[in-house]
């Protein structure tokens, strides 16, 4: 018998890059990705790290290529983004994952040269890579863009200010081109992690991490790398195809808890 449904929530076959791919959040994406059928493009910081996560995608029967790729450089974006679509064939879903850890006080002598960073490396480099990737995307005829801010980019933190400001920052370009892109047949969303498992998070002791969560969570956990991709991947699906302008929090129920 033939389907009642008509939209498709298989990326077989489609091209995926995913920034910040060798750990964390980024390395979950990449392989959830491959598994889904995708052909992934892995980039990160070490030739070693991306390799990693290269091999483990093709020894499990996956698709994957790797690039050393720093987003705060301009030009090697451009020839990433080039070399991606040569080599597997075209680009259809950008993951804009890469981050950094950002801590300090507003009065720190390096709060400038902290900001700069946060700015370079979680903000500017995001529109820089749609920039590189924009023809492709249009090309595919429904390219997804799906941008990782944070709930710091609903909210706000001490001592965070840098990291949040780049992440409502996020939010904000992931509205505006939303808004610009899709009559282009490109949508454009972005997915706000809580307290998620990740290298960043790894530094805050296990029994700091139980009282944050118990007091602020109401699933009382932090999330793992997975349980984020696995949104992410939701709206990169070709039956997200309505979808368009979110800032989707993935973090147990933590913004809506009042007490």
């Amino acid at each position: 018998m033939p389907r009642l449904s008509q939209l498709s929530r298989s990326i077989e076959g489609k091209v995926a890059l995913v920034t910040g791919a060798a750990s964390g959040m980024g390395r979950a994406t990449a392989q959830l990705f491959a598994d889904e059928g995708a052909r992934v493009a892995v980039t990160d910081l070490e030739q070693a790290a991306v390799q990693a996560v290269v091999d483990e995608i093709q020894q499990a029967g996956g698709r994957a290529e790797g690039w050393v790729l720093d987003v705060a450089d301009p030009d090697r974006i451009v020839a990433v983004v080039a070399e991606v679509a040569e080599q597997l064939g075209g680009l259809d879903i950008l993951v804009n994952n890469a981050g950094t850890s950002v801590v300090g006080p507003l009065g720190a002598d390096d709060y400038e040269q902290k900001w700069q960073l946060a700015l370079d490396v979680m903000l500017t480099a995001q529109i820089r890579l749609i920039r590189a990737a924009l023809p492709l995307l249009e090309r595919s005829g429904a390219g997804r863009i799906v941008n990782i801010a944070s709930t710091e980019g609903l909210g706000g933190s001490a001592f965070l200010s840098p990291y949040t400001a780049v992440k409502h920052g996020v939010v904000g370009i992931t509205r505006a081109l939303a808004c610009e892109l899709g009559d282009r047949g490109i949508t454009v969303n972005c997915i706000c992690p809580g307290p998620i498992h990740t290298g960043m998070t790894a530094v805050i002791p296990d029994a700091a991490k139980e009282k944050f969560a118990r007091r602020l969570v109401p699933l009382r956990r932090y999330g793992s790398p997975e349980e984020v991709a696995h949104m992410t991947l939701s709206l990169a699906l070709p039956a997200a195809s309505y979808v368009n302008g979110v800032a989707l929090p993935v973090d147990g129920g933590m913004l809506i808890k009042n007490n």
